[in-house]
């Protein structure tokens, strides 16, 4: 029997205050440095995507948000360079703790924007996530270019 084709799946943290989006700027990671996109991780596998999201924004920001507290506002059907991948993109309004940059290695800056005027150099697919969101858009497709003919 043919082995089934494997996503990779990661969660993404929409985290609103006063109407803006929390924003960490990637650094040393090998992807996109330099350029903003939101608190995330992969999922480990064993988990939810709610619970593999409550543990890495706890790793990121040193925030505990419990897995139920968590909203799945958005999912995007990604394609990438050399797979494809599904992101599933939540909001809380309830967290224990202080949001601080607790991987200064791989992150050097946390900035709070509003939504309509992020960076210019925040990652493309997270501001098509961004703009989904906004628009109340539950599910988007990146990166798969169709040829007719």
């Amino acid at each position: 029997m043919p082995e089934h084709f494997k996503y990779i799946a990661a969660s993404y943290l929409l985290l609103i205050n006063d109407g803006n989006i929390l924003l960490q700027r990637r650094y040393n990671t090998g992807f996109m440095d330099g350029w903003y996109g939101l608190p995330s991780g992969h999922l480990d596998g064993g988990e939810t995507a709610r619970e593999g999201g409550s543990r890495e924004f706890k790793e990121e920001l040193g925030i505990r948000i419990d897995p139920e507290d968590l909203s799945m506002v958005h999912v995007m059907h990604r394609k990438a360079r050399n797979d494809e991948r599904i992101d599933f993109f939540m909001t809380t309004k309830r967290y224990e703790g202080t949001i601080e940059n607790r991987e200064p290695h791989k992150c050097d800056d946390l900035r709070w924007c509003p939504p309509d005027a992020l960076p210019e150099n925040t990652i493309d697919y997270i501001v098509t996530a961004i703009k989904a969101f906004r628009d109340g858009e539950f599910y988007s497709e990146f990166g798969w270019s169709r040829h007719t003919g």
